[in-house]
């Protein structure tokens, strides 16, 4: 039954990959969708950004188990959108980062709780059911868009910087590791803990590298850093790919 459970099963295993791909896809979102606003006409971004979510999570939900370049598609474009979403609040509504953060952490909570009430676990091992794959679906878009406005918040009014913000953020994402293997915290809410950490360091480290010089950054440009961060990830992506159909099949010829 495990076994089924875990071939049906539509999110990866956590591993040190799976953790690679969601920093890279947090950075990539970050860039691309600022380079994506500031390129061409806002308004047209949002509606790109929007058609590329609905479109990925259409494909995502369409197909009965976990697809690599599927489930990580979905994942990039909900890291362009939410970046879009945390940053249209701010800039175009002129509401603060403060405020914005609130907001988002309340949603995230609100989504746990409905969560937990509805299924009685938060385990991202048990999401084979469509139930659980929309609330696993909503909390990773409540994340992404908290971890934008928390990012936004260390690295401007409280004036961190992009660097500093990103290296606090990667002693946020330990603290939880350490607390689970030393200290008895639950492997649910230190995963938890940590996802929600990946998407501000990502976006630190991402935003360091494309700003300007002159504004605290390297100077790559966030064009050339988001092209870059893409390629690697459609390595990653591809080398999951075929480890994955070859853990699959041994699953299916053990069965067998």
């Amino acid at each position: 039954m495990k076994t089924a459970q875990k071939i049906l099963s539509k999110v990866p295993e956590i591993t040190i990959f799976f953790w690679i791909v969601k920093v890279l896809s947090t950075g990539m979102g970050e860039v691309f969708s600022d380079y994506l606003l500031t390129t061409i006409n806002p308004v047209i971004g949002v509606i790109l950004g929007l058609i590329g979510l609905v479109g990925s999570l259409i494909l995502q939900f369409s197909v009965r188990r976990y697809v690599p370049w599927i489930y990580w598609l979905t994942v990039v474009m909900i890291s362009i959108f939410g970046t879009m979403a945390a940053d249209i609040l701010h800039v175009a509504l002129g509401i603060s980062y403060q405020v914005t953060t609130i907001s988002f952490v309340v949603a995230t909570a609100v989504i746990f709780v409905a969560w937990y009430v509805s299924e009685k676990t938060l385990s991202i091992h048990n999401i084979f059911t469509k139930r659980r794959e929309f609330f696993y679906w909503s909390i990773v878009l409540a994340t992404f868009a908290l971890g934008t406005a928390v990012g936004d918040l260390t690295a401007g009014p409280l004036d961190l910087g992009y660097l500093p913000s990103g290296i606090l953020f990667v002693v946020f994402m330990i603290i939880p590791a350490l607390a689970h293997r030393f200290f008895g915290l639950k492997e649910i809410p230190a995963f938890w803990i940590a996802y929600i950490m990946t998407r501000p360091l990502g976006a630190s480290f991402a935003d360091w590298m494309g700003t300007p010089r002159v504004e605290g950054g390297l100077g790559w440009g966030k064009g050339p850093v988001s092209l870059v961060m893409t390629l690697i990830i459609i390595a990653l992506v591809g080398y999951l790919t075929l480890t994955h159909k070859k853990v699959r099949n041994r699953h299916v010829e053990s069965e067998s």
